[in-house]
């Protein structure tokens, strides 16, 4: 059985009162779903830009060897 990966898409809006809202990241199976999801939680928006996001992307977490070089306070 193939399962899709986890689908993110970022948007970036503008509100019916003109406020941008920037990296705003809903996750959907495709671009119009998530729209449509999107355009649930915001009525009248307007959608300046849209990049999607496949799979997760992992940032190392900072070992002690990393922290025990820091200077003291």
């Amino acid at each position: 059985m193939y399962v899709n990966p986890i689908t993110k898409y970022a948007f970036r809006i503008r509100t019916r009162l003109g406020v941008v809202v920037e990296n705003l990241m809903i996750h959907a199976r495709d671009e119009i779903v998530a729209e449509k999801k999107l355009r649930q939680m915001y009525l009248g928006c307007e959608i300046v830009d849209c990049v999607f996001h496949r799979g997760t992307v992992r940032v190392p977490v900072a070992g002690f060897s990393g922290v025990e070089n820091l200077p003291a306070r």
